[in-house]
């Protein structure tokens, strides 16, 4: 148990320091989180469904976050190109500037850890996930 509270310490931890370090953008710590999501991705697209699986988030709250981002012409919807039911999601020219430098804020942060750190608290996350 003691673990999970210290990756619960890590997670507030680093949400604050990157809302900080971004306060710029004027970004939600969900927003940031969804942005660095889609520019992570090889294609930068993801369905609304997948988005929502990597960001843990439910779905009411994944639309008013997707919402928010449109609105701010960081992200655009459109149909799924073989499944008329599905939406997908892609960051615009705008959103994947942002999220690049959202990526590079976060890679950033990872450089202060050790090699070994970073391969020791990946492979136990991915143990967790499982």
């Amino acid at each position: 148990m003691v673990l999970l509270l210290e990756l619960q310490r890590a997670t507030h931890a680093t949400l604050h320091h990157l809302t900080a370090h971004l306060a710029d953008l004027g970004l939600s710590p969900s927003e940031l989180n969804a942005l660095a999501n889609l520019g992570a991705r090889a294609d930068a697209v993801a369905t609304v469904s997948e988005l929502g699986a990597a960001i843990g988030g439910r779905p009411t709250t994944l639309t008013g976050i997707l919402d928010r981002l449109e609105q701010r012409g960081l992200l655009a919807r459109e149909p799924h190109p073989r499944d008329r039911r599905t939406v997908v999601v892609r960051p615009t020219a705008e959103g994947a500037r942002v999220a690049a430098r959202i990526l590079d804020a976060m890679a950033q942060l990872e450089r202060r850890l050790t090699p070994e750190a970073v391969e020791a608290v990946s492979a136990a996350l991915r143990e967790l996930s499982r």
